[in-house]
Order: structure tokens, then sequence, then C-alpha cells
């Protein structure tokens, strides 16, 4: 079993900055990518950005390429969101996620099978 606590959301005008944290505990065996999706109210939930087991490999959406940047902890059972330059429509639940043999430039949801509660974000106009 393993456990997945986002922590970081909030409020933020337009053109702001967050920083989101994800950290994993209990059975988290061997190699496994990690990722951050997102779901608007109304809306599917949507890939956003994953990050390799070594860290040196990243993937993102063409919504938020250059603008956001996922990077992974030292002891490899964290991972970051760092969130530039944001925009209303970024405005959604942001859920990190967990999932072993990951293409990540192909990544689904299907793809992760362990998930955290989502932390909101919401930015204002």
């Amino acid at each position: 079993q393993v456990q997945l606590v986002e922590s970081g959301g909030g409020l933020v005008q337009a053109g702001g900055s967050l920083r989101l944290s994800c950290a994993a505990s209990g059975r988290t065996f061997g190699n496994y990518a990690m990722a951050w999706f997102r779901q608007a109210p109304g809306k599917e939930r949507e890939f956003v950005a994953a990050i390799n087991w070594t860290g040196r490999r990243t993937h993102y959406a063409d919504t938020v390429e250059g603008r956001f940047t996922i990077s992974r902890g030292s002891a490899k059972n964290a991972v970051y969101l760092q969130m530039s330059s944001l925009k209303p429509e970024d405005t959604a639940v942001y859920y990190c996620a967990l999932g072993s043999a990951v293409d990540i430039t192909i990544a689904t949801s299907d793809d992760f099978g362990s998930w955290g509660q989502g932390t909101q974000v919401t930015v204002s106009s």
C-alpha cells in the first residue's frame, strides 16, 4: 500500500507562482515514475507533468510546457511541481500519482496505480 500526500495548493493571482509537493510512503518498492494530474470542475482529469525514476526525464502537457517544472527529491519518494505564470485556466484540483513501468511520454491516468487526495489550486484573474 502506497500513500501519497500533496500540499502547497492555495489561492494566487494570475501571473503568480505556487509550488506543490507530494510525499510518498508505504510499499514504494522498485523504480517508479511520478506525475501530476489535475481536474477542473465539470472536466475530466488531465495529465500535467511526469518524471521518471532517475529524475532525468520529464514530460509536460502542452498547456503547461515552459511554465511548470516537475522535479523529484533526492530520496526519490517526493515529487514537486513548480508552477509559474499561472493563469485562471490552471484552476483545478491537482493530484499526485505514482506508477511502475510507465513510459512518461505517453502516460495516462490508467498507468498510475496510486493517487493522492488532491490539493486545490485557484488562480484569480
